[in-house]
């Protein structure tokens, strides 16, 4: 694992440690990792929003059936067997 050093004003530092003394983080760098994961998880979440718009905005709407599934499935796995050779 890599070290990382950062320089944070006394009064973050002071609730960077008070997060730890409250017992809900075993270490600064506990409660720094989980603000990571935290922004990470938010980043995607916000990625998955973009495309999921766009998929909206993407052309014409179609009825999304038990049929329309059916037949995605059907070319999906007749691609994949032309991909695959089988």
């Amino acid at each position: 694992m890599e070290t990382m050093n950062i320089f944070l004003p006394e009064a973050l530092k002071a609730f960077v440690e008070a997060q730890v003394a409250e017992g809900r983080y075993s270490s600064a760098s506990d409660y720094i990792h989980e603000l990571i994961r935290a922004d990470q998880k938010r980043k995607t979440g916000e990625r998955l929003e973009a495309l999921l718009l766009e998929g909206l905005n993407s052309g014409e709407p179609i009825e999304v059936t038990e049929v329309f599934w059916h037949e995605k499935r059907r070319q999906l796995l007749e691609r994949n067997r032309k991909i695959n050779g089988a």
